[in-house]
């Protein structure tokens, strides 16, 4: 029986999939092979690259005209400016893959010659040469993972196939593809993510083009869930096809992870006789955030990169990435945790990935929480929103201003902390949902506990600013009204200097705001 697949790439044999090159523009690829064009393939982890790569090796292995090679080149990384370890483990590598694939005859012991008689500097260059001049074919070759390279050893990889470019194809390959996360702007070749860069661009300065593997589209993923109902008779629900497009807006990785918790792990999702449903996919996503699963933790710990907080910190403040520089934001883009609207604006690529980031930074102050009572439960278990603002001023006046050094961003500490907070008050049993209002000043929270719905605005009033809380409210009232509200809470976290302390400050009291909405105004 075939199933969502999670790891590695796809084996159409054991996994649901897309025709891999359904995926590409494949006659504009292959008309950039038949002019001898040099490209790089990019996009995001767990989008298919690979798979799209070795359906394209097949492909041209197939048709026969070509002689087409997939090398992953991940495994020189560990040598990271080690010329010689690296450029050694990677003609090595590409040798060994010849061996997996048609038609190409075992070139080990030509790499071994190749090796023994050059310089690391010009090994690669020498390699590829004299196995075109083997080959009765023309060269293409598929190089995976090259961004895991840095510095000089990126840059022998670069200016060793910009050497041997004019001699293609008797004497190189016709065709190189490489292939990573990141386009070339950003292999401007740093030993480091922060350091200067040892060169510019000019280092590979005959690329053709740049072609970057988009996600899925929603009727992509429509198809792709529905090869389960086909194979297994399980149907969704329309709601469960409509949630996993709108939790994942797309992201291979995604699609399938959800799928697979949803049909093969839930037990009632195991049940071929009944329907998934809109909740299975709910409680897998849920259940996928808590776990952190490695594709999530991986994109946390982006994170702790500089160049991603000067995006993401202010993005989740509400105010404007201002100091981040174009490569900056593309950078974030190529990596998969932002993308560009309609409109051209950066948002976060999808809900699962805006759940994540905030409470990725969250989990720092989470883990410093003190042990709170659930004050905020009725006896039969529901939740008492006036008992919860209770409990919450009572904790922001004792615990909030030290918890507040806790928190990875110090712009939105006190948001960070207040989402500790919340997380602490669902426990698993409610979710938290979040709104970024970028360049609007601040972050809207909804809460949901059983059959209550809280909807909060967090506002800061920094040095400088007016009190906030008049535009706070007629924004909450819209955020309100999207919700179906008629109530909620609006929190202004007071930044400003020589300000007494929390505990002294801490207020809460009831406005009406301008649409008549019943509002907690929370000073913290």
């Amino acid at each position: 029986m075939r199933f969502f697949n999670t790891e590695g790439p796809i084996r159409p044999a054991d996994h649901y999939s897309l025709p891999p090159l359904s995926r590409w523009d494949l006659d504009e690829i292959l008309s950039l092979i038949d002019q001898k064009k040099y490209f790089l393939l990019h996009a995001p982890r767990q989008t298919g690259k690979t798979t799209c790569l070795l359906a394209l090796m097949e492909h041209l292995n197939r048709e026969g005209r070509y002689r087409a090679v997939y090398t992953n080149l991940e495994t020189a990384q560990a040598a990271r400016e080690n010329v010689v370890l690296a450029i050694t483990g990677i003609v090595q590598a590409i040798a060994n893959s010849t061996r997996q694939s048609a038609q190409a005859p075992d070139l080990a012991v030509l790499a071994r010659e190749v090796l023994a008689e050059q310089a690391a500097t010009v090994a690669l260059q020498a390699f590829l040469s004299r196995w075109s001049e083997q080959s009765s074919q023309p060269l293409v070759l598929l190089l995976d993972e090259v961004d895991a390279l840095v510095g000089d050893t990126l840059i022998s990889l670069l200016r060793q196939l910009r050497a041997g470019y004019p001699q293609r194809p008797a004497a190189f390959p016709q065709t190189v593809i490489l292939c990573g996360v990141r386009d070339l702007r950003d292999y401007r070749i740093h030993a480091s993510s922060e350091s200067a860069p040892i060169t510019g661009g000019s280092a590979f300065n005959i690329k053709a083009k740049s072609l970057r593997l988009g996600d899925f589209d929603a009727d992509e993923v429509t198809t792709l869930l529905l090869e389960h109902t086909r194979e297994t008779g399980q149907v969704f629900t329309p709601e469960a096809l409509d949630r996993v497009w709108e939790l994942t807006q797309g992201q291979p990785w995604l699609v399938n992870a959800l799928a697979y918790r949803a049909c093969f792990e839930i037990r009632a999702g195991r049940d071929r006789a009944q329907p998934v449903t809109l909740e299975l996919i709910d409680q897998a996503k849920e259940q996928m955030i808590i776990e952190r699963v490695t594709h999530l933790d991986q994109l946390a710990h982006k994170l702790q990169e500089p160049r991603v907080r000067r995006v993401i910190e202010p993005m989740l403040a509400g105010t404007l990435p201002g100091e981040a520089s174009e490569d900056d934001r593309q950078y974030l883009v190529d990596l998969g945790l932002l993308r560009r609207d309609g409109a051209g604006g950066l948002v976060v690529a999808n809900p699962i990935y805006r759940e994540v980031l905030p409470r990725a930074l969250a989990s720092g102050p989470q883990d410093s929480l003190p042990r709170i009572a659930p004050t905020w439960l009725n006896a039969d278990g529901t939740l008492n929103p006036a008992a919860l603002l209770d409990a919450f001023l009572v904790f922001w006046r004792q615990h909030g201003e030290p918890l507040l050094r806790s928190a990875p961003y110090h712009e939105i500490a006190p948001h960070l902390v207040l989402m500790a907070f919340l997380h602490r008050v669902i426990n698993g049993d409610g979710t938290l949902e979040r709104e970024y209002a970028i360049g609007m000043g601040r972050m809207d929270l909804c809460l949901r506990y059983g059959a209550v719905m809280l909807g909060i605005e967090i506002k800061v009033w920094r040095d400088g600013a007016s009190d906030p809380l008049t535009e706070g409210l007629t924004q909450l009232d819209a955020y309100l009204a999207g919700l179906g509200l008629d109530s909620g809470w609006l929190v202004i976290f007071d930044r400003r200097s020589n300000q007494p302390p929390s505990a002294e400050r801490t207020t809460g009291n009831e406005q009406i705001s301008p649409q008549g909405r019943r509002i907690q105004v929370v000073r913290a």
